[in-house]
């Protein structure tokens, strides 16, 4: 494999906002004439905009008709995305009716001329005036309308997304595409073809986009005109579309299978002499896509060839960088290579995902007018570097070509770019008084069901209210208000982050840090970690002996007298011990991972998790004890006395934790029993005393007592004499359903006070997907709810329910996904699966697969190496109700259904009688609210994954056979740690109400 000429790209993930706008600001000053000149420019081309009379229309037009701040704007997005891929007449039927009545499209009144925009608006209105019952028509249209019935109205709408769809997309094939752009090449107006498709997830996903790419490059070749680059067509690769596990832990996968296929199509697009630009990904995919682009460059058959390039995002703050290591690479290779300057459109993606990962700050730029700032910044960058670097800047901005023309004092060596239905204005009026500068369309090809996702993400990006392409065209805006700079708009440094959008860290406010992660895509950060997880020391294993019965009997009672004590300190100081506990776990993350990984079998990903949510809840239960626990609450009454209800500790509680998830649960539950002022006798897991050991001594390390925190190992009889002794005062238990009912007959046995059962139990997990659910992301959130961690959660999937229109297709990718899953070394970063807990339960999963095999369909079965290993399974059945036991591992069960008879798979769930997670994939709002409101499921989640709930976010727990509640990391938990107290003073009993009668009028 060919080796980068370079040391890998490295350059500070997240940089502090202020001395990035620092640097920025200093450098973005122009002088006054300069300024002059680029107003009087934008302003042509602004007045060209809002004087374009294009009979067909564009985004603009449609952005103008349709505000995403309107109820029509937000449905027709989801219209779009959605319609064209539902196969069926009834879904397709209840998805329009749902979209079409959360607007008014029936009394519409269409601003623009553009035949596209009034003929979509006229269809949609069309259809939303038949599809409301209660309405009654007007006018010759709606009589006739409603006269039509449901399929003119689903041919309509499906017209109009087609309508939009024709117009945005150039071609649904590449040859398609290139007949419809030979009438308009010249030599200062070229094509960049884009073939549309989401991210493999499948190896045969990425051999379909392989050939997709290989067949355009030769149709594209064999067109092309005899032009010398840089004036020669060309078309984008998308990286993750040629790899079904594109991620930065699978580094060394993705270098040995990947970079040869992009050579491949690289050595094709030489052939051509073609521009073949490598698109930009999501910033964890940065250090991993420039080492491809790097390794695949410095391959000796590309030498020569000046039309290799790629994508540059100017929100991430690591776009200067980037600059400079590409600039750097075709030096080392005495190369040429193009560089496409974007502003960025995975902007949300980027914020969520930092948020979740718990990162010191953000990747991209929070503030619009950052990344406005940025970009001329890099334009500027780019044009130094002419000619090894040949920039094409991709814009729709007004101002921005202004200021890049203003910026290249020599006109040549570069050129702008446009999407395929956007900016027509801008560029005919620059080509008209600059016919000098070159600009390319960058214009998307593929099918309608393709394209109008990828029209959804293009209007979101431009159809907000702070984009230059949602106010161009308004004759409202002042273009004084266009005109305005970056510099301007930012003012100052302190200014450079979002005001209301608060860093990873701060999230939850002030009153709790959200926990500290790590970026895997963050080579630095990844390598420390892994350096640091392999030099913890480890207790040996053994070294936590087994309790007696008599011991166990002793920690009872040594807690008992710890509780008094332990009772009377101050929540404020209880708390105090709880935060320093959640800083100590973060000082020794990769102690605890280490552990994790040796004693529970957990890979990287999902050690950093465990650890995360255990110091989440340890700040939760800080932040949530110091509020209820304090002075009291003072109640309402009569002047004269005061009444405070007030929460105290019951005593000893006893911490029954699982093996599943040794370090959070356990510590979540310990903490929340201390946090309200109880003594603990906590039992670990017998498969996983260590790290209870461990957490337990950190307890202690923290300020928690020893006499008031007590660790009890062994198995089930420890637990049973735990839990049979006369002194406790509750037990908090997570694991099977079966022991919580044994636990529940020996609480209500004895004699004594009748004590508190805190219970949180399995379930079969289902999750039910509709026909208007996106294949790709039913497939991403399928595997990753029912294959990561082994299987083993809670809150895993179990039950699959598929509308059998869309059944086929949907199981082809979630079994094609399965295939690309590492199982193996828990150690190694690129394990995607590890063992289960023990040979126990490889024995009962052993078994069940092999009765599955026999009595269901198989769709897929893993290859399981040696060891403690089972490999990921997929099985239909014909009913649901032969899953009769929740399988606690990886083995997914599948059944279809017929969206007539939805009502059996709601009525299959309610029978389980389980209840704790539930997934639901729609885009009709109706079915997921009707689901909602049927079923009485813990935790239900919609067009997502259904696992890894959040403390304090996602408060967790079940109904049913899946718990009693209340649920862990929320706000109700502790108080059932509790009791209540009231206390009423008689305050007038000294002589009389001094407080009332000292009351001024």
């Amino acid at each position: 494999m060919p080796q980068s000429p370079l040391p890998p790209f490295s350059a500070p993930y997240a940089p502090d906002d202020r001395a990035m706008a620092t640097r920025l600001l200093q450098a973005a000053r122009l002088e006054p004439v300069q300024e002059k000149r680029i107003d009087r420019m934008a302003t042509r081309l602004i007045k060209a905009i809002r004087a374009n009379d294009d009979p067909l229309g564009g985004v603009e037009d449609m952005l103008r008709e349709f505000a995403l701040s309107t109820k029509e704007g937000l449905a027709l997005m989801v219209l779009a995305e959605a319609l064209l891929r539902v196969p069926d007449a009834r879904t397709a039927d209840q998805f329009i009716e749902d979209k079409l009545g959360q607007g008014d499209f029936v009394h519409h009144e269409t601003r623009s001329s553009a035949f596209l925009v009034n003929a979509s608006a006229w269809a949609l209105g069309m259809s939303a005036r038949v599809i409301q019952p209660g309405e009654t028509p007007q006018g010759t249209i709606g009589r006739l309308t409603k006269r039509l019935g449901a399929p003119a109205v689903r041919a309509a709408t499906r017209q109009a997304m087609r309508l939009m769809g024709n117009h945005f997309v150039l071609g649904e094939t590449i040859e398609a595409a290139l007949s419809r752009a030979q009438p308009h090449s010249s030599r200062h107006q070229r094509y960049s073809f884009d073939m549309l498709g989401e991210g493999a997830r499948t190896a045969d996903d990425a051999a379909r986009y392989f050939n997709s790419y290989s067949s355009a490059i030769d149709a594209i070749g064999r067109t092309a005109d005899d032009h010398p680059l840089p004036d020669r067509p060309g078309i984008s690769v998308k990286l993750s579309a040629l790899h079904p596990r594109f991620e930065a832990v699978s580094h060394a996968r993705v270098m040995s299978e990947l970079v040869p296929r992009l050579i491949d199509l690289a050595r094709q697009a030489k052939s051509y002499d073609l521009n073949f630009t490598v698109d930009a990904e999501e910033a964890d995919r940065l250090e991993l896509s420039l080492d491809v682009i790097a390794a695949a460059l410095g391959d000796p058959s590309l030498a020569g060839w000046d039309g290799f390039g790629l994508a540059i995002q100017a929100y991430q703050k690591r776009a200067s960088d980037m600059i400079d290591y590409v600039d750097r690479l075709a030096r080392s290779l005495d190369r040429k290579m193009m560089v496409r300057l974007v502003k960025g459109a995975y902007w949300d993606t980027e914020i969520k995902r930092a948020q979740e990962r718990g990162l010191d700050g953000y990747p991209v730029f929070t503030r619009k007018a950052m990344t406005d700032l940025n970009y001329l910044a890099c334009a500027q960058q780019l044009l130094a570097l002419r000619p090894r670097l040949f920039p094409q800047f991709a814009t729709h901005n007004a101002l921005t070509v202004a200021t890049i023309l203003e910026l290249a004092t020599d006109q040549s060596g570069f050129e702008f770019q446009r999407l395929h239905g956007m900016g027509e204005a801008l560029y005919a009026k620059l080509s008209e008084d600059r016919p000098d500068i070159a600009h390319r369309t960058y214009a998307p090809v593929g099918s309608h069901r393709d394209l109008l996702a990828y029209l959804v993400r293009r209007l979101l990006e431009n159809g907000a209210n702070s984009s230059f392409v949602a106010l161009a065209a308004d004759e409202a805006v002042p273009v004084s208000q266009l005109l305005r700079r970056p510099t301007d708009i930012i003012g100052s440094a302190e200014n450079a982050a979002h005001p209301n959008i608060p860093s990873p860290r701060d999230l939850y406010g002030p009153n709790r840090r959200n926990s500290r992660g790590i970026e895997f895509g963050e080579r630095a950060a990844l390598e420390q970690l892994v350096s640091a997880i392999a030099a913890a020391p480890l207790p040996a294993p053994g070294s936590v002996a087994d309790a007696t019965e008599s011991e166990a009997n002793a920690a009872i009672l040594a807690a008992r007298d710890g509780f008094k004590h332990w009772a009377r300190t101050p929540a404020e100081t209880r708390a105090a011990a709880l935060e320093k506990a959640a800083d100590l776990l973060e000082r020794r993350t990769a102690h605890f991972i280490a552990l994790l990984q040796r004693e529970g079998g957990k890979t990287l990903d999902d050690s950093i998790s465990e650890v995360r949510e255990a110091v989440d809840f340890c700040r939760y239960y800080a932040a949530q004890g110091r509020e209820l626990f304090g002075e009291g609450e003072p109640m309402p009454g009569p002047t004269g006395e005061s009444n405070m209800l007030c929460l105290r500790g019951r005593g000893v509680f006893i911490a029954i934790s699982p093996w599943n998830f040794p370090l959070a649960i356990f510590l979540g539950q310990v903490t929340a029993a201390l946090m309200a002022g109880n003594a603990v006798v906590a039992k670990p897991a017998e498969q996983t005393p260590l790290i209870a050991a461990e957490a337990v001594r950190l307890l202690h390390e923290a300020g928690v007592p020893t006499s008031a925190l007590h660790l009890a190992a062994g198995d089930g009889r420890i637990g049973g004499a735990l839990v049979a002794h006369p002194d406790i005062a509750g037990v908090v238990f997570t694991g099977s359903t079966e022991v919580a009912r044994t636990i529940n007959r020996a609480l209500a046995a004895k004699d004594g006070p009748i004590v508190p059962l805190i219970a949180e139990t399995g379930g079969i997990n289902a999750m039910i997907v509709d026909a208007t659910a996106l294949p790709e992301q039913v497939s991403d959130d399928v595997v990753t709810s029912a294959f990561r961690s082994a299987g083993q959660r809670c809150s895993a999937l179990r039950l699959l329910f598929l509308q059998d229109d869309v059944a086929d297709r949907m199981i082809e990718m979630i079994a094609g996904a399965a295939r690309e899953l590492v199982i193996g070394d828990p150690s190694d970063p690129a394990t995607h699966i590890g063992p289960v807990i023990d040979a126990e339960a490889k024995q009962r999963l052993d078994a069940h697969i092999e009765r599955m095999k026999k009595e269901a369909r198989v769709h897929f079965a893993g290859n399981t190496p040696q060891g403690n290993y089972v490999a990921p399974h997929i099985f239909e059945l014909f009913d649901a109700s032969e899953l009769t036991e929740e399988v606690f591992g990886p083995v997914l069960h599948v059944v279809r259904y017929r969206v007539d008879r939805f009502d059996q798979v709601l009525q299959s769930v309610e029978r389980s009688g389980y209840g704790l997670t539930l997934g639901i994939h729609s885009r009709i709002d109706d079915t997921v609210e009707d689901t909602i409101d049927r079923l009485q499921v813990g935790n239900i989640y919609v067009n997502r994954n259904m696992i890894g709930a959040v403390v304090g976010v996602q408060p967790f727990g079940g109904h049913g056979l899946s718990g009693t509640g209340p649920k862990a990391g929320g706000p109700h938990y502790l108080a059932r740690f509790a009791t209540e107290q009231t206390v009423t003073i008689n305050t007038a009993a000294a002589g009389g109400n001094a407080a009332l009668m000292s009351d001024g009028e």
